[in-house]
């Protein structure tokens, strides 16, 4: 069952591909200790408190300041050292896609708001293409540091893949030229940019 939004018009989509099967790329997304290691900020700590991998779940985790320049940001903007960030799931589908709405309360002089993110996750062997979709904020420069934030964040996915290639000695294989993907609507051949 999902509850199925559709992104804004003005949504931005984030993609990378990874070496690393869907199955892996899965676990890093709907694990507390796959998300503990990269759904981090610069300067942050993330503790993951729960999380609900069905529709109308929830994932609640806190973000801990840490570094100097990031407790000075986080003091700056009045807020605490800690704070809990709550995002409830509205699409669910194993190893292909999920969708949240993420409650936006930390932006001074502005009220709450509900976000949509959604991400799908496309398998091509041995490789995995992973495209973000995220709704725009209530202003430009908002949206601006919160895609840079998402696409860090995206770089950091790829930097514990490739940790986990070194952990088991194993080189990340690249996708054969014999199988065929589908490319989110296109059909290539693997290997084929």
């Amino acid at each position: 069952m999902t509850t199925e939004l559709k992104p804004s018009p003005d949504a931005t989509r984030l993609e990378r591909t990874y070496d690393a099967r869907a199955e892996v790329i899965w676990e890093l997304w709907t694990t507390a200790a796959g998300l503990e290691k990269w759904l981090v900020p610069d300067g942050f700590e993330t503790r993951v408190t729960d999380i609900e991998l069905r529709p109308g779940g929830q994932l609640r985790y806190t973000m801990t300041a840490t570094g100097p320049e990031q407790v000075a940001f986080v003091k700056n903007l009045g807020l605490p050292l800690t704070s809990e960030f709550r995002r409830t799931l509205t699409e669910v589908a194993a190893r292909r896609r999920l969708a949240w709405l993420s409650l936006i309360g930390f932006v001074p002089g502005q009220e709450p708001f509900e976000h949509l993110t959604v991400i799908d996750i496309e398998p091509c062997g041995e490789s995995t293409t992973v495209v973000v979709t995220l709704d725009p904020l209530h202003d430009e420069t908002w949206t601006r540091e919160y895609r840079a934030h998402r696409a860090n964040e995206l770089d950091k996915l790829d930097a514990v893949v490739r940790a986990r290639h070194s952990a088991s000695d194993t080189e990340p294989t690249p996708p054969t030229t014999s199988a065929s993907c589908r490319w989110f609507g296109e059909t290539r051949a693997a290997g084929v940019e």
